[in-house]
């Protein structure tokens, strides 16, 4: 389904204009629901909303559906694996069968498998790591020790936390050494107030965020990374919605927005994941040495693989690679230039209290 421009899409919420409800569904970053654009509840600010055509998308984006303006109506499937994942969210801690979720839809182990997938674009249990992990988040930005973060989302042990990401890797090793074949990568570019910025995505989520000085050079590094992949311009429309996820990092380079929370398609090796995994923990405004970062993840000797790991990031600003720093507190390297690195620094010790 094509949505209408933004511009129109704004104007129906501020008018809750009903004539647009199914058109398009809009969700708030801020309240992490998504609404009908006729929605009643008082509207948002125009840098909080998030756009979709369909409930599917909306709800694979991480939003729920509004009480008050129902945006799911009849749809009594969708409404029974919403059920299913709100159970999954109170029950986060406990080992969680098919059988016992399957029971609370009504349908068979293998069905719910199957439908719970289609909704919200991953299985139950993954979609039970996914809230760990977000639980996990929300405990370190609340001021919780990494330590207490971890047993307090749910995960058994430090170990268990940075291998959530391995179960999570969109594209095979087999596909990825063969330069990508069968996948479909959408890519957009934009010009910030970093450069050039290209971000791309299967339908897993952002396998690529990189920087560069033009935007022929960013296309042409990509056709390097995924030679037999299938490369398409994104248009709105577009399953992943990546033009709303670009703007949206967009804003946070040049106009200091919230980082957007997008679904990662994280690929590398397995020590390269961990690092990965950590690093989206470190919040902003803080940084950390190679040294610390391999300590965390309890690998004490490999501060020297941690900073290798770092330097083959692709998901730039998303996984904030920035952050860390050599032992003595100098810059270390960066992918994408040390102007870069020392620039989205500076901002985000300027948003920081002191």
């Amino acid at each position: 389904m094509t949505m209408p421009n933004e511009g129109t899409m704004k104007a129906a919420i501020k008018n809750r204009d009903k004539s647009f409800d199914g058109q398009f569904y809009y969700g708030v970053i801020t309240t992490g629901v998504f609404c009908n654009p006729s929605c009643p509840t008082k509207t948002a600010k125009p840098e909080n909303l998030r756009f979709f055509p369909d409930i599917e998308s909306a709800i694979q984006a991480g939003f729920r559906p509004c009480k008050r303006c129902e945006p799911v109506g009849e749809n009594t499937r969708t409404q029974k694996l919403i059920d299913v994942a709100r159970y999954i969210e109170q029950h986060v801690e406990d080992k969680l069968t098919l059988t016992g979720l399957g029971k609370l839809a009504g349908l068979s182990p293998s069905r719910l498998q199957k439908v719970f997938k289609d909704v919200f674009g991953v299985s139950p249990k993954h979609y039970q790591d996914a809230v760990r992990m977000s639980r996990f988040k929300d405990s370190l930005k609340n001021g919780e020790s990494i330590t207490d973060a971890i047993y307090a989302s749910g995960f058994s042990s430090v170990s268990r936390i940075y291998g959530e990401g391995t179960r999570n890797i969109g594209m095979t090793p087999k596909s990825y050494q063969s330069g990508g074949e069968g996948e479909v990568i959408h890519y957009a570019c934009r010009e910030t107030a970093l450069g050039y910025m290209m971000m791309a995505a299967t339908d897993k989520g952002v396998c690529s965020v990189q920087f560069g000085d033009d935007e022929q050079s960013l296309i042409a590094l990509l056709s390097e990374e995924f030679p037999k992949a299938t490369r398409k311009l994104s248009e709105a429309q577009d399953k992943p919605e990546l033009d709303h996820w670009i703007r949206a990092l967009d804003q946070h380079i040049s106009q200091g927005g919230p980082r957007p929370d997008v679904p990662l398609d994280i690929r590398g090796t397995a020590f390269q994941i961990k690092v990965w995994q950590f690093l989206l923990s470190i919040k902003e405004g803080e940084v950390m040495s190679y040294g610390e970062v391999a300590e965390h993840i309890e690998k004490p000797q490999a501060a020297r693989a941690v900073g290798t790991a770092c330097g083959k990031n692709r998901i730039g600003i998303l996984i904030p690679c920035h952050r860390v720093l050599r032992n003595d507190g100098a810059l270390g390297g960066y992918r994408w230039g040390l102007e870069r690195k020392q620039a989205l620094l500076k901002k985000e010790r300027s948003k920081t209290p002191s």
